[in-house]
């Protein structure tokens, strides 16, 4: 996407993937740049008014940017980790991630007092204005830190969640083209419809609230077939 009413007149290509088939991520929160906020604002307006009863989250944490910079001036700003958290918003993990990535990683953008390889929360950093490399374009690969106990709990629940709701509409969705259908073909349409792992039991409980919510019924001639409610 390409806004050329967007100060800044920066390029942006967003890659919208469905929870249930893309490893979860814990949410991070961050203050973008103004011509980031205003791309991101057009293309949610964009998404949202071609696909109704949808909702975008963004994932910060997988984005990358290509930045072409063009320094002149010889005065460099110091900052310490609290002005960058200030400034900033990042939640601490994936800022002290960052962090370690610009200024102890092999390409160095960032110089840190005093050197170390861990990041905390008194270090200063400024831009590493001696930098050069070979390359015109470099890759800044972020440092992968491992998933707290809390946040692996939290991301379980939301791929659970998530895929209740694909069951959910799976089921809806054949029994809306079949209307009327017996339990074990019901079943094994809905295993042919979705590409994750599945058990039948789980299913057999997305069954029952559905029909618990009227969305369906069981036949009244056979408790092994079910109706479409429309």
């Amino acid at each position: 996407m390409h806004n050329r009413e967007v100060p800044g007149n920066i390029s942006m290509f967003v890659s919208v993937l469905t929870m249930g088939f893309w490893p979860t991520y814990q949410p991070v929160s961050a203050i973008l740049p103004p011509e980031i906020c205003q791309s991101q604002e057009i293309f949610t307006k964009f998404y949202l008014s071609k696909h109704t009863g949808r909702k975008l989250q963004w994932q910060y944490s997988l984005d990358h940017c290509l930045l072409k910079g063009c320094l002149k001036e010889k005065t460099v700003k110091n900052f310490n980790y609290k002005d960058i958290q200030e400034h900033t918003k990042i939640q601490e993990a994936e800022l002290q991630r960052t962090l370690q990535s610009l200024a102890c990683g092999k390409i160095r953008l960032l110089n840190k007092k005093p050197l170390s390889k861990d990041i905390n929360t008194t270090d200063r950093f400024t831009l590493n204005t001696s930098f050069d490399h070979k390359l015109i374009r470099i890759k800044i690969n972020q440092v992968q830190l491992k998933e707290t106990p809390e946040e692996n709990t939290s991301t379980t629940e939301c791929v659970v969640q998530d895929r209740h709701y694909q069951i959910d509409a799976a089921v809806v969705r054949i029994m809306k083209t079949r209307k009327t259908l017996a339990h074990a073909q019901l079943i094994s349409e809905v295993f042919a419809q979705l590409k994750f792992p599945i058990s039948t039991s789980l299913v057999k409980t997305r069954i029952e609230s559905l029909l618990e919510r009227e969305y369906m019924k069981r036949s009244a001639d056979n408790a092994n077939v079910y109706e479409y409610v429309a």
